[in-house]
């Protein structure tokens, strides 16, 4: 299993640090942009909300980028959560592999 100690960027993080400061943008001018309510927005910055399929799209459409980079940034978040959150980890070091029947 691939693990990492650092904590990958969030989506928040990303969002603000990459695009809206540089960009000089608001919450609500992207909301806007987005044709979405601003708390979605705020919700997104604040990491209080994950990337959906959807969201990646509108994300990739207002910046020019892929939806793929957005659910990556997100999944690699996931992952690293699961991985470094003791009760998850300890369910999933739980788990057995199967064995392969010939």
């Amino acid at each position: 299993m691939l693990q990492t100690e650092r904590k990958p960027v969030s989506v928040g993080e990303m969002l603000v640090e990459e695009f809206l400061i540089p960009l000089a943008l608001t919450q609500g001018a992207l909301a806007e942009a987005m044709g979405v309510p601003r708390k979605l927005v705020n919700e997104l910055c604040n990491n209080r909300r994950a990337i959906t399929a959807d969201t990646a799209l509108v994300l990739a459409r207002v910046f020019g980028n892929s939806p793929e980079f957005w659910l990556n940034t997100q999944r690699r978040m996931d992952l690293w959560e699961a991985l470094h959150t003791p009760a998850r980890r300890e369910r999933i070091d739980r788990a057995k592999p199967m064995r392969r029947v010939a």
